[in-house]
Formats: C-alpha cells, structure tokens, sequence
C-alpha cells in the first residue's frame, strides 16, 4: 500500500500539469457552447414571453438530440488516444472517416425528428398552440444545423485525441461570436437594429422582419454550421496534425469499424441522455410544488451547473491521458494516472464546494430579486455542495473508465443510479416523505435523492475502475487494439 502511494505521489506530480493542460480549454469551449443557450434566451426574453416559451420548450428537444450525439461521438477520443500513444498514426484517419459518417447519419436523423416528430410531441405535452407553432418553427431552423454540429463534434473528438483541446475553444467562441449579432438581427428585425444603432442604416436592413423563434433557430443552425466548417477548415490545414494528413483521401464506410465506434460510444450517448432526462423530469416533478420552489430550484441547479463545467471537462481530459498511456503498453502507468486523476477531481470538487460556501448569497441575489426565491435557494446551497463532490467523483471515474473504453457498464451503473435511486428516490422523499412517518420534504428530497444517485454511482463506478485497472495491468483482461 505504501509503494502503491508513493507510485501515485510521483504520478500526480507527473501527470496533474498535463491533464490541466488539457482540461482548460474543454472547459472554455463548453461554457462558450452554453453562453449559445444563455443568449437565446435572454434575446427571445426581451421580444416576449410566447417567444421565449417558444424557444425554451424547443431546446427541450433538440439539446438532449444533440448531446447523445455528442456523447455517441465521443466514442472516438479514446480510439484516437490509443492510437496515438502507441505511435499507430496510419489507424486514426480511417477511424475519423467514420466517425464523420456516423456523424452525417445522425445529424441528418436528428434533422428528420425535429421536422416531423415534434408537434404529437406537443400535442402529447398540452403545450398550448401559439407556444407550440413558434417552437415548431424554431426546431425547423435548427434542424438544419443538426449535420454541422455533428460534423464539429466528430472533428472535436478527433481533436482531442491527439491532445489538441484550444481548437474547439477558439472555434467554439467564433460560433459564439457568430450567434450573438445574427441572433438580435434576426429575432428583432431591422427595426430592433435600427433602435440600437440608429436610422442612418440602409433601408433594407430597417425592412428586415422580427422573426423571433423562427430568427433565433436560424441564428443557432448558422452558427452550428459555422462551427463545422470551421474546424473542417482547421483539421485540414492547421499544422500542429503533424502526419496525420486527416482530408487527404476520403475513407468510404468500413461496417467494422462503424460498429467499433458504436459499440463504444452509443453507451456513452445513452449515459448522457439518461442523465439529461433525469434532471427535466425532476423538474417537471418539482413543477407541482409551486413557481417559488421552481424558481429556487433552477437558480441553485444553474449556477451548480457552470461550476460542474471543470469536472466535466477535467473528465474528457482524463480520458485522453488514460487512453494514451494505454496506447503506450503501460497499463500500471494508466492505473495510476486514472486514480491521480480522481484526487484530482476530488480537489476540484472541494473547491467548487467553497466557492459555493463564499459566494451563494450574492450570486443568487444577481438571478432574483424575491427574498423567498432567494431564501429557499440558499437553503438548497449545503446540498449542492454535497453534490458537487458526488458529482465530481462519478463523471471522472466515468471519463477514467472510458479510456479503458468501459463504456457499457458505465451507462448501466447510470441508468440503475440516476433513475432508480436518484429520481426514484428523489421522488419518495419529496412527495411521499421518508417511511410514510415524516413530512414530505419537497424540494429538498429530490435534491437530497439526486445527491443519493450520484453517490451510488460514484461507488460502483469507483469498484469498476479498481477491478478493470487491476486486470488490465495484471494481463488478466487484453483491451482491444485498433
């Protein structure tokens, strides 16, 4: 045990710079995805409430679409990692070519759903009409920039594998850049322009129609496609790719390889669908208990989210370091660098829990101005530091797994943990209350049930890590070469 921690000491002091190194720029290019979301949403706020219902029950449908893509694709990064750590540079343009085919299979399906699929769904949902026409024609738009996204995220996961994390935040800040003005043109028209800016711009620009959701799906798909484009542009002629020479000569489809890339990645897209709907059907629950517990409950849970942005992206960092120790046949090495990585995540997580702890009360006084709003909230702040711990632990161990590309035991461990124990056992606190002899404990149980899923999670997934660490570096278990 001593040795075991002295080999882990010298890992971490190894180790930590790089996998931060990588770490950074992930986490910049998701919270520039998210500010996508934020915009939307402050823009349409700004026109009118029928526009921002609009556009809020339509990122219900299209972000959990995009995100098991994401996810799916995702598959990708620890194949290319391998790869790469053990010098098989001529194995990783194949692969790419189909994870770009998977991608263009996926958008072009997740385009299909979105045009013709959503309004039953509404209809199902009793979302009211003139809600359900706007985000019917929000989702037409985005529906377009389905394939450019998919194309981005492919060449992102590309990217990352060869250890190259700052293009998909540069390019992720240009789509940023990109969203902002065209969504005020577009939503606002040449009339909200022309209040900005003046009358002095030509006539035409003032004759631009306020299309409002309708505007801001176009506005999301250009820049989804700009994205695309973009890292295409990169990858083909950036340098820092050395051999790799990605755009040479298109692959066509190798059926084996597609159903590799499937089999390690659509667990990973499911893992991450189950935990999106997780959270939207909590508050689809929560709903129940009135606006100021929905109020305080989205409050908390936004503002735990954007620190979550560290974890997440330490673990996608931590998936490229573990693959590519394999990839070099140092299986001991890659034990230690997965568990170097959860202190990490475990320190991370302390940190996020104190940054809570120092800046609750006026973070949540900048959301809301309502005094019980804010009261229940901070009342939720003790919990959401317990949770950001749990949290931490099981999305690292989760990444660490990935580079072993233990993809499927994760989305069982998490089906078993969000659902069940999280969201079942949220519900039983919060609505029944514990053993039928106490209170219900509202928005607190289902708080305190997602912190009970999280911890399950993060016990089963840290056994997983231990047993499949352990067989791999003693030769019992061979992972598969590319």
């Amino acid at each position: 045990m001593a040795q075991f921690a002295s080999h882990l000491l010298a890992a971490s002091r190894r180790e930590t710079r790089p996998l931060i190194h990588l770490a950074l720029p992930i986490c910049g290019a998701q919270l520039a995805q998210a500010g996508m979301s934020v915009v939307d949403v402050m823009m349409t706020g700004r026109l009118s409430a029928t526009d921002l219902a609009a556009v809020s029950v339509g990122s219900s449908l299209w972000l959990p679409l995009m995100l098991f893509m994401t996810g799916t694709l995702m598959g990708l990064t620890p194949t290319v990692a391998q790869l790469l750590g053990g010098g098989r540079l001529a194995g990783i343009r194949p692969n790419v070519h189909q994870a770009l085919w998977v991608a263009l299979g996926l958008g072009i399906a997740a385009a299909g759903l979105l045009w013709y699929s959503v309004m039953p769904i509404f209809r199902l949902m009793g979302v009211p009409g003139e809600v359900a026409s706007g985000a019917a024609a929000y989702l037409s738009a985005v529906a377009f920039g389905m394939p450019g996204v998919a194309l981005f995220q492919a060449l992102r996961a590309f990217s990352d594998g060869v250890n190259h994390t700052r293009p998909a935040l540069w390019i992720s800040l240009i789509g940023l850049g990109v969203n902002i003005p065209s969504n005020f043109v577009l939503i606002h028209g040449g009339a909200g322009l022309s209040g900005l800016l003046g009358t002095w711009l030509p006539g035409w620009i003032q004759a631009l129609p306020a299309l409002g959701a309708l505007g801001c799906g176009i506005a999301t798909a250009l820049s989804m496609w700009v994205m695309g484009l973009a890292m295409s542009a990169y990858t083909h002629k950036s340098p820092v790719y050395g051999d790799i020479d990605l755009w040479r000569t298109p692959t066509p489809p190798r059926w084996r390889l597609i159903g590799e890339l499937l089999y390690v990645g659509v667990p990973i897209g499911v893992a991450i669908f189950v935990e999106v709907t997780l959270f939207t059907l909590i508050a689809l629950f929560i709903a129940s208990l009135g606006e100021v517990t929905v109020a305080a409950h989205q409050v908390a849970l936004n503002y735990t989210s954007i620190l979550f942005m560290l974890p997440l992206s330490l673990s996608m960092a931590l998936t490229v370091r573990v693959s590519n120790t394999l990839g070099q046949g140092r299986p001991e090495f890659a034990r230690l660098v997965a568990w170097n990585g959860i202190v990490i995540a475990l320190l991370v997580a302390g940190l996020n829990s104190l940054l809570l702890w120092l800046t609750a009360e006026p973070v949540i006084a900048l959301y809301t101005h309502d005094t019980a709003v804010q009261r229940l909230a901070l009342s939720l702040v003790i919990l959401a530091m317990i949770f950001q711990v749990s949290d931490s632990l099981q999305v690292n161990l989760a990444g660490a797994l990935r580079g072993y590309k233990d993809t499927r035991v994760i989305m069982l461990i998490t089906l078993v943990a969000y659902w069940l124990v999280g969201l079942g056992g949220g519900h039983w606190l919060g609505i029944r209350g514990p053993f039928g002899w106490t209170e219900p404990l509202g928005v607190h149980g289902y708080w305190i049930g997602l912190i009970a899923g999280l911890t399950v999670a993060a016990l089963l997934l840290g056994e997983r890590l231990r047993r499949i660490g352990k067989a791999v570096t003693d030769g019992r278990l061979e992972l598969p070469r590319d």
